[in-house]
């Protein structure tokens, strides 16, 4: 046995499985790593990637870490106003635009949270919605410009990145702008421009050294146009109105954004627990921290195991780098024809003889966040023992998305 799963083992010998850990040792090296990696650059963190109150806490506590990139606008408000979070919970931008009418009426009713708050918007559709809930220019809401960040070299006939904001050119940030100074119940705090197909699209996928190359290469004209055309974009709106923040990057671009001049803050998360998904960056180097476990409940035959569990499926492209990763012992693969299960997952493998039923396998989640809609707490390990357990957002009954 690892000295690693040893630990592990040792610290929750107390629990049943299933159960999610988070080894916080790891956390404080990834976190300490993502501050190195900023260069001096403050980092919001990204909510999405914790989904956690108490590590949010943690996090925010680190030096070097300031602000909140929350998904949703309930979850804002709940982090803004409730007493278990209001006093981290001062600076909040809601990354991706919102159309909830109610929770903008509540953030428009709510002085408190309106401080602390700003919105998403990249259309002038979104200022309507906006004023429509909130109309009173007496407490004019907070609102950031998201900048669309892909890489066209050849025009629309080739798009490189995620499709976000239709906001792309100087000329058409100037005028969304021009819409938002114009209206009193609106107030510009800010520019988005997350490069999605730097910061979280790996530079060294395993076993295609080609197309790392390539992959590389495309990454780095990227940036180097995104990085023209952001200062553009930055320029002219504070010909109009001065900006409190540019926010740029994500945990696979730290190192780049932060040096660009235009920025004033980067966004991380994901690098926090170290999802399967980041383990092929070249400038990423960090330690697996957030981990969950299931039990060995059959060995239907030689070479296989079989856990309770284990469909947890990571969101986006459906290919297998979604599954989630067989981690402790190493070794273990899943079946072809019946991959990660709802109820039951087999692993084959040489490793699998080792397993007797009631055994742990230690399994990684594709991406960060996503594993805490799984379970309702996580217990936070400190060497051989567990020192906390510690509520998911789910584990405190919210489900913001």
């Amino acid at each position: 046995m690892s000295s690693l799963r040893r630990r592990y083992a040792t610290a929750t010998a107390h629990l049943q499985a299933p159960f999610a850990i988070v080894d916080l040792t790891a956390l404080r090296d990834n976190a300490a790593d993502l501050v190195r990696r900023a260069g001096g650059t403050p980092i919001r963190v990204a909510s999405k990637s914790v989904r956690c109150r108490a590590l949010l806490r943690e996090v925010l506590a680190f030096p070097g870490f300031s602000g909140i990139m929350a998904y949703t606008l309930p979850e804002a408000l709940w982090l803004a106003t409730d007493p278990e979070s209001a006093d981290i919970a001062t600076d909040i931008l809601v990354a991706y635009p919102t159309v909830d009418t109610d929770a903008i009426a509540r953030l428009a009713a709510t002085p408190e949270a309106a401080a602390k708050i700003t919105l998403m918007v990249d259309s002038v559709h979104h200022l309507d919605l906006i004023t429509a809930a909130a109309p009173d220019p007496a407490a004019p809401i907070r609102v950031c410009l998201d900048i669309d960040t892909s890489w066209q070299p050849l025009g629309r006939a080739v798009r490189i990145g995620a499709y976000r904001s239709p906001i792309r050119t100087p000329q058409q940030a100037v005028a969304l702008a021009r819409a938002i100074v114009r209206r009193p119940q609106l107030h510009l705090d800010g520019i988005m421009a997350y490069e999605a197909q730097i910061a979280g699209v790996g530079d060294a996928p395993p076993g295609r050294p080609l197309y790392g190359a390539v992959l590389r290469w495309v990454q780095q004209q990227s940036r180097r146009e995104l990085a023209h055309r952001r200062a553009a974009i930055v320029n002219a709106v504070q010909d109009i109105t001065e900006l409190r923040f540019v926010n740029g990057g994500g945990t696979g671009s730290l190192h780049t954004t932060s040096r660009d001049p235009a920025v004033t803050e980067v966004a991380a998360g994901s690098g926090l627990y170290q999802p399967r998904l980041f383990d092929h960056y070249r400038s990423v180097n960090r330690r697996p921290a957030a981990l969950f476990a299931l039990p060995v409940v059959r060995r239907p035959a030689p070479g296989v195991a079989t856990v309770l569990g284990g469909g947890y499926l990571a969101s986006g492209t459906p290919d297998p780098s979604r599954l989630p990763q067989p981690y402790l012992p190493a070794g273990l693969r899943f079946s072809a024809t019946e991959g990660a299960g709802e109820v039951q997952t087999p692993l084959l493998g040489a490793a699998a003889d080792t397993l007797a039923v009631g055994d742990l396998v230690w399994m990684r989640h594709a991406k960060a966040g996503e594993l805490c809609e799984h379970f309702t707490h996580l217990h936070l390990v400190e060497g051989n023992r567990v020192t906390a357990t510690v509520p998911t957002y789910r584990g405190e009954g919210k489900a913001f998305l």
